[in-house]
């Protein structure tokens, strides 16, 4: 073999080396990369407690005025669930106070308790607490977690239930007795009977009579004559948010302006974070803009948008009416909901759910369905989604929060 082949085998063989090399270590890098994303999801709500709580004390001894709360939630069944609470109070002047809370819909809580990590990990430091305190409530329906639930072991839906005014239990939803029998089937569940089999042509002639905006309002509104009904307000505080009220006014009391994100999965595009702030003032609006205004509000003129009664932001509001107050949802979307074949999917699991929850399970095979189809609704398997949320989460906050700190409101 001549000497100039020889070089040239060597350059070649030297190159597939090098190339292998660099993707074996971009492969590594990419690996590290999501592995810093996934770290902070919890594989059940004991563990992410356990996390939330050690990550509080560890911040506790780096702040020492800070405090941390537990609000043991009464329950039949299970003497272990709590709504724990992280309060990092500003180093300085108390002018602007940032809440960000998780699992008001308990099965939500897998994802909004990473997002809370993430924020912990990635954004507490001295100079975000120069001047603003924070305050993260840590799954504030704890049994809706544990058990992979919307909604408490009263069967209430807490973004229905929160009110300081007794008068949202007396409100009716005129609507909602038109679609009860079709959302509140009183059987052992059946995947696979006819019922369910041909659901979708069912809501379809309920859509045609009634159109999807009327019929997604009467249904995801809330109601509080139907305790067994999807989407009940109850007649009363459920006892945790009750317990609130003492913690979020002490916590509130010295700050002029508060600023409020809660966090939720299901509603939206697949990948996508929407931000939904309720109906606001022109005023609030305007702030909501200029905190967001890189990003697109849903003020309710979208397709697919529907008012609630007795939202958490809206309780912690009224907490605070005599202050600036901030509001903001951000819902992380699983299913397409925006669409109507995403939509009825939605409906018809939730459906089995509730029907599973109270009357049974034909065979476990249908447990099994329904079970996985409810955690796949609200806390997608797919690392590619937990990731690409995470990845957009942090890079709001980043835009975000600067804003809000250094700006006067």
């Amino acid at each position: 073999m001549e000497k100039n082949q020889i070089i040239k085998q060597f350059i070649y063989s030297l190159t597939i080396i090098l190339l292998s090399v660099a993707n074996v270590y971009a492969q590594k890098n990419n690996d590290n990369k999501k592995q810093n994303y996934l770290k902070y999801y919890s594989n059940s709500y004991d563990s992410a407690r356990i996390k939330f709580i050690e990550t509080s004390q560890i911040l506790k001894k780096k702040y020492p005025a800070s405090k941390m709360f537990q609000i043991k939630v009464p329950s039949k069944t299970d003497n272990n669930l709590f709504v724990d609470i992280l309060y990092l109070p500003s180093l300085k002047e108390k002018n602007k106070l940032f809440i960000l809370s998780s699992g008001v819909h308990g099965i939500e809580g897998h994802v909004g308790s990473a997002i809370q990590q993430m924020f912990i990990d990635r954004f507490i430091c001295d100079s975000l607490l120069e001047e603003t305190g924070v305050l993260l409530i840590h799954s504030v329906n704890p049994y809706g977690y544990k058990y992979d639930r919307r909604f408490s072991e009263n069967n209430v839906d807490i973004n229905r239930n929160s009110s300081i005014v007794d008068t949202l239990y007396n409100i009716v939803n005129e609507g909602y007795p038109k679609v009860n029998d079709f959302i509140n089937p009183t059987k052992k569940v059946n995947t696979r009977s006819l019922g369910n089999i041909f659901f979708a042509p069912k809501a379809i002639m309920k859509i045609l009579k009634a159109s999807m905006p009327v019929l997604r309002q009467a249904i995801l509104q809330g109601q509080y004559q139907y305790p067994d009904g999807l989407y009940y307000g109850g007649n009363k505080l459920e006892p945790q948010t009750a317990s609130l009220i003492p913690i979020l006014t002490s916590v509130c009391e010295p700050y002029k302006t508060v600023f409020e994100i809660d966090l939720h999965t299901g509603y939206g595009e697949r990948g996508k974070l929407h931000f939904f702030p309720n109906p606001v003032d022109s005023v609030t609006q305007k702030k909501i803009e200029t905190i967001f205004k890189e990003e697109r509000i849903d003020w309710g003129d979208s397709d697919g948008f529907y008012t609630v009664t007795g939202d958490f932001v809206g309780f912690i509001w009224q907490i605070n009416k005599n202050k600036t107050f901030i509001p903001m949802a951000f819902e992380y979307g699983t299913l397409n909901t925006q669409k109507t074949s995403g939509s009825l999917k939605s409906i018809h699991i939730m459906i089995l759910e509730n029907e599973g929850y109270h009357y049974g399970y034909k065979k476990e095979r249908d447990r099994i369905k329904v079970k996985n189809d409810i955690l796949e609704m609200y806390y997608p398997s797919s690392e590619e989604w937990r990731i690409k949320i995470m990845k957009k989460t942090e890079d709001v906050y980043k835009k975000i929060l600067p804003i809000y700190f250094n700006n006067d409101f």
